[in-house]
């Protein structure tokens, strides 16, 4: 079933074609939703684009994992500034953290998602979950998962707690105010770590996924058990297992912008925020230098991902978004989350891309991703 949604906003000349697919896109979703898709090109917008009741390119909404991304600039300026070394243990700066076999963890490994630290015995309450200090006292004592540095497994919602706590030790201030301070508001981004209450009428909440009776039942049927890697890694092994959809529509989560899952914004700030990064913006340098940008793009865990079950393709504290669009370049790197946005940078491009949506997939799959980033390439790469 299709339905028709008015596409506002503008491209530059030559993305015409990006209109198209994106208005292809929204038009092919099921029930109301929301969407927006913005590109930048070596610091320059060129794709401003918005669908949906209630939406416009002023929205906020939920980010999910791609506040990974956002947390990970942050860990990328620190180490850039010689303030964290990435292969010095995390027990250096967090002693309580050695526990249970994790003296030798260190911050490359939890950022590469190699720590085996994905959640703890119990699991965590939603209202635990909201709260990166909470998360961080809880992990201190937990014995890994698996053997840290043999394989690799996504922490979907913990493992920016263990980062922020060794940003927070090493330098005195939390993950969320280096954010605040050095890039969110330099550059006036609409990316929070922590929404003030005074922007609370820019947020639009996540809508619940669709679907039919059958495919409800194929999907449960196939779910793993609350208890194993996957569901651990997802926080589905607390009681109740967590609501994802209702995990950023509580308002204590958008105010507190945990690091691994909370942050809200828009696709323009989305874009902007790349752009900041890797090519610079408004005038200003880019914040991280060539070698920076290499070290954080580069593949760090391939293969088999013991929580999600397939290739996840992780740089360092990024997705390696070269292997996930075989068009884009080796050093493209940047984050999806699970309601469905997605975001990333090419440097050799230039491109900052940027597209969020308001409902998940009742499967979290994300096929518009390929077709969205496909058609920005061919703009690109033919204007």
């Amino acid at each position: 079933m299709t339905s028709t949604i008015e596409v506002s906003g503008t491209v530059a000349d030559g993305f015409e074609a990006v209109r198209e697919e994106f208005a292809a896109v929204v038009a092919g979703e099921r029930g109301p939703t929301g969407a927006q898709l913005a590109v930048e090109v070596h610091g320059r917008r060129v794709v401003d684009l918005w669908a949906g009741e209630e939406i416009t390119g002023d929205t906020l909404t939920g980010l999910y994992s791609v506040t990974k991304g956002a947390a990970t600039l942050v860990v990328a300026l620190l180490v850039q500034e010689g303030a964290l070394e990435l292969d010095r243990p995390v027990a250096d700066h967090w002693p309580e953290f050695a526990a249970a076999g994790k003296a030798g963890i260190t911050l490359r490994d939890v950022l590469t998602h190699r720590s085996g630290v994905i959640g703890v015995d119990g699991g965590l309450s939603a209202d635990e979950l909201a709260d990166d200090r909470m998360i961080a006292r809880r992990l201190a004592g937990q014995r890994p998962y698996w053997r840290p540095g043999t394989a690799y497994g996504y922490g979907g919602f913990v493992v920016f707690a263990l980062v922020g706590e060794v940003v927070r030790r090493a330098t005195g201030r939390s993950l969320q105010e280096h954010f605040e301070e050095r890039i969110r508001a330099p550059y006036g981004l609409a990316v929070h770590l922590g929404l003030p209450e005074e922007q609370e009428d820019r947020y639009r909440p996540i809508l619940p996924g669709l679907a039919s009776e059958e495919e409800q039942a194929a999907f449960w049927a196939a779910v793993p058990g609350p208890h194993s890697l996957t569901g651990i890694g997802y926080g589905l092994n607390s009681t109740p297992p967590l609501d994802q959809v209702a995990f950023l529509n509580t308002r204590r989560v958008r105010a507190l912008g945990q690091a691994s899952a909370g942050a809200v914004g828009s696709a323009r700030g989305l874009a902007a925020l790349y752009s900041a990064a890797v090519f610079g913006r408004d005038g200003h340098a880019p914040l991280l230098g060539t070698d920076t940008v290499g070290e954080f793009a580069m593949p760090h865990s391939t293969g088999r991902d013991l929580v999600v079950g397939e290739a996840g393709q992780y740089a360092l504290g990024f997705q390696a978004k070269g292997l996930r669009y075989p068009f884009l370049s080796a050093t493209a790197f940047g984050h999806n989350g699970s309601a469905g946005a997605e975001s990333f940078a090419d440097p050799r491009s230039g491109v900052a891309f940027a597209y969020t949506r308001r409902r998940f997939s009742f499967n979290w799959s994300y096929p518009e991703h390929d077709r969205l980033a496909a058609a920005v390439h061919r703009a690109v790469t033919t204007a």
